[in-house]
């Protein structure tokens, strides 16, 4: 037997390493990092991630793996990240599209000249058909839109036919499209080999769809850029108008209940500021490329931040939202997806334990009427034992007096990798610094529906009034309480891996929600760490308000919470660019390295000013001596 494991093995190691040289090869650059982990394939700059093979290596999987790879490798070879975002849209259903897009594009050409590559790929685009039951499909709604609309354009691009588990809910797709859309899939065909004209087919196809806005104003030609650039700045101003917050009602905003915030949460003054105020307020730092325009100026009702209702909101225990039997179920799903990953972030958790133990030296207050006897004034007592001041006490650490809150992004781009990484190091960081005698909370944020929830449905009902404000219903999720002790918690970090809890993200109130709770505990030191992988998106509440309604909203809490002080807040961004909008950030490209980020972060914020700490806390808090 032992002598067959380790055939196994060596066989295993063989195609490990030939599935790596080949990825290489055809992507062409020998500096590729190629890994092999449990989970879906990925890519983060010049580092591939493969699903892990078995010992026993069917020949379905080495096919299933072979297209993984292959597919990796004609994104390295023929994709500009750069191009990719000059177009990309706001939106978050319009930017799963524009990516499927791409992807189709790039394994279309890469392949078109190498048929061994070319026959892994359509394997692999069949098994994901068969896999995501687009055979058992009989309504157009039950195939998404981003797979739909790539499947037609790999046929149109190629000529060759979808795999026969799609053809039949994709035909329903084919007939209703449209003419716009049919002519812009024809565009993306003649474009494939020319990355720059393929996106601007693209975005064609997306307007046509309704699913983004059209481009006419956002690209301008080089020719035509003096003449349309001030009017495009306009536009931009306009959609800018209100971007400012007086800070008297942004305060009682940030101190508010969550019922006291139903109304506009400010007056608008900045329509007098100029173009170049503008720009610097925003500048091309936008995610997600061009955004959404109107062409209606917004007006102070519009840019002030309110929600349209807050009758359907839900603050809930992650335990209320499923049984006992399922939360234990989804705990031991992490654990076994995060075997190999656990060790490494426990070493650093241990490392992070200790760094802080260290620091929390004891400190003493002498010469005290009483207390604890004094073994350095032993011999004053032997000599006089009536002598004064013979006694100690310890003083209190400043670590004994701090709480962290983590909070979490719970949206639907963080599926997979993403959240399960950032679950376990919500469990791995509670567990460390509950040692060391810091409170941590554990927080997630998301909402109840796609596309509005009942807070939809209650603004059509209403007749569609202008303006509405937020437009969805909001789910917040309370995973561990800083009071309560990790043992009693640690299952509630599963649910994060709970099949349709994730959908979208209003970055905003979820952060004055931490906020708030963060400013009623009774410790002296409030840490708040953000975990996000984008700018916050709801599509519900972006298309009927102007598409930085959400983003701008984000931007003015960050700015009033980092000016009040009194909380220390830090961000880390998955594969998104946080610093644009955090004083204190990090942006990592991969999961994976989330946790060691997080400890490296934790650590600086305690090693901070750590002399001056020590200062404070003797001052305030030494007893005061006759």
């Amino acid at each position: 037997m032992s002598g067959t494991g380790s055939k196994d093995n060596t066989r295993s190691e063989e195609f490990k390493r030939a599935t790596a040289g080949a990825l290489r090869a055809i992507a062409q650059n020998n500096e590729v990092q190629v890994a092999f982990q449990p989970g879906p394939s990925g890519l983060a700059g010049k580092r591939a991630r493969l699903p892990l093979p078995t010992r026993a290596l069917p020949a379905a999987e080495m096919a299933r793996l072979r297209g993984a790879a292959d597919s990796l490798a004609l994104r390295l070879r023929h994709h500009d990240d750069i191009v990719h975002a000059a177009r990309m849209p706001s939106r978050r259903e319009a930017k799963d599209v524009y990516d499927a897009l791409e992807q189709a594009r790039v394994e279309v050409v890469g392949s078109r000249h190498m048929a061994g590559v070319a026959s892994n790929l359509r394997a692999r685009l069949a098994e994901e058909c068969e896999a995501e039951g687009y055979d058992r499909m009989t309504r157009k709604d039950q195939l998404p839109v981003a797979a739909a609309l790539s499947l037609l354009a790999r046929e149109r691009m190629s000529g060759e036919e979808s795999p026969a588990a799609a053809r039949r809910v994709l035909e329903q797709w084919r007939d209703t499209v449209g003419d716009e859309a049919q002519q812009a899939l024809s565009d993306m065909a003649t474009a494939q080999d020319d990355q720059v004209a393929f996106t601007r087919a693209a975005r064609k196809l997306l307007a046509a769809m309704d699913l983004a806005e059209a481009e006419v104003e956002a690209e301008p030609d080089e020719s035509e850029e003096g003449e349309d650039g001030g009017e495009e700045s306009g536009q931009q101003d306009n959609a800018q108008e209100g971007e400012g917050q007086s800070q008297s009602e942004t305060e009682s905003m940030l101190g508010a209940q969550p019922e006291q915030m139903e109304g506009e949460s400010a007056d608008d003054d900045s329509t007098e500021q100029s173009e170049e105020d503008a720009a610097a307020s925003e500048g091309d730092d936008r995610p997600g490329g061009p955004q959404q325009r109107r062409e209606r100026p917004a007006g102070d009702h519009e840019a002030a931040y309110r929600a349209f209702t807050r009758q359907f909101d839900e603050e809930i225990a992650a335990e209320d939202l499923c049984d006992t039997e399922e939360l234990s179920r989804l705990r031991q799903q992490l654990d076994q997806q995060l075997q190999h990953l656990q060790g490494v972030v426990a070493k650093l958790a241990n490392r992070l334990q200790r760094r802080l133990l260290a620091q929390q030296t004891r400190a003493w207050d002498f010469d005290l009427e009483e207390g604890i006897l004094d073994a350095g004034r032993l011999s004053r007592v032997v000599v006089n034992p009536l002598q004064a001041l013979s006694y100690k006490r310890e003083r209190d650490t400043e670590f004994r007096d701090t709480v962290v809150t983590l909070l979490i992004d719970n949206s639907g781009s963080m599926r997979g990798r993403p959240i399960t990484v950032a679950a376990m190091c919500g469990d791995i960081l509670s567990r460390t610094l509950e040692r060391c005698a810091v409170k941590v909370e554990v927080l997630g944020f998301t909402t109840r529906a796609w596309k509005g929830g009942q807070s939809r449905e209650r603004w059509v009902a209403d007749g569609k009034p202008r303006n509405p404000g937020r437009l969805n219903d909001l789910r917040h999720i309370v995973y561990k309480a800083a009071d309560a002790p990790w043992r009693r918690s640690r299952k509630n970090l599963g649910l994060m891996l709970r099949e349709g809890l994730l959908k979208e993200n209003i970055d905003g109130e979820a952060l004055l929600w931490a906020y708030r709770r963060l400013l009623v505990r009774p410790e002296h030191r409030r840490i708040l760490m953000v975990i996000s992988d984008g700018a916050p998106v709801d599509d519900s509440t972006l298309s009927v308000n102007p598409g930085n309604y959400l983003e701008k909203h984000l931007r003015e809490v960050i700015r009033d919470i980092e000016a009040r002080n009194n909380v220390e807040l830090i961000a880390i961004g998955i594969g998104h660019d946080v610093t644009r909008y955090y004083r204190r950030a990090v942006t990592i490209v991969d999961a994976e390295e989330l946790g060691g980020t997080m400890m490296k972060k934790l650590t600086e914020l305690f090693d901070e000013d750590a002399a001056a700490a020590w200062a404070r806390a003797s001052v305030e808090r030494a007893p005061l001596v006759a």
